[in-house]
């Protein structure tokens, strides 16, 4: 077996760690201070920062999505034990990201925006949160797979 495919495989679970520590900040810090807000600053909080995070999380999801791919790709063109593992770990990953533009995209528009009503928007963050949520067990999920293949890759490597 090739080092490079448990280097790979590696960081792509350090790389789904570190994305699964932005979602629980967002989850954990963002979120409730956004819902502590009243909707006209919280549409003007928004609004000054949307670009800063679409940039940051917008690159954390890229960089790990590319990796997952790479691993899941390597793994399975190698036959490594645990591929089957990381191929579920990028099909996973890859529904989380799909849920951007499914469910965030346009709820984040409208709150860069500000074209959703005040009266509104609390209704609309608790959706939010709540798909964030399930969002957030996904990657964890993605993450626990990615682990267990590189664990199997690493003990198969030992033997």
């Amino acid at each position: 077996m090739n080092e490079g495919t448990g280097l790979v495989v590696v960081l792509a679970v350090v790389a789904l760690g570190a994305y699964l520590g932005c979602m629980l900040t967002e989850g954990i810090v963002l979120v409730p201070y956004w819902r502590s807000l009243a909707p006209r600053e919280f549409l003007a909080w928004y609004a000054a920062n949307d670009r800063r995070l679409f940039r940051f999380f917008g690159a954390v999801t890229v960089v790990t999505l590319a990796l997952v791919l790479v691993a899941a790709a390597v793994a399975r063109w190698n036959h490594v034990p645990g591929c089957r593992l990381m191929l579920g770990a990028a099909v996973v990953f890859v529904a989380v990201v799909a849920m951007f533009p499914l469910v965030f995209a346009q709820a984040n528009a409208s709150f860069a925006a500000g074209t959703i009503a005040p009266d509104a928007v609390q209704a609309a963050l608790a959706r939010w949160a709540w798909w964030h949520g399930v969002r957030t067990a996904l990657a964890a999920v993605a993450l626990a797979m990615a682990a267990v293949a590189a664990w199997r890759l690493a003990v198969a490597g030992a033997g």
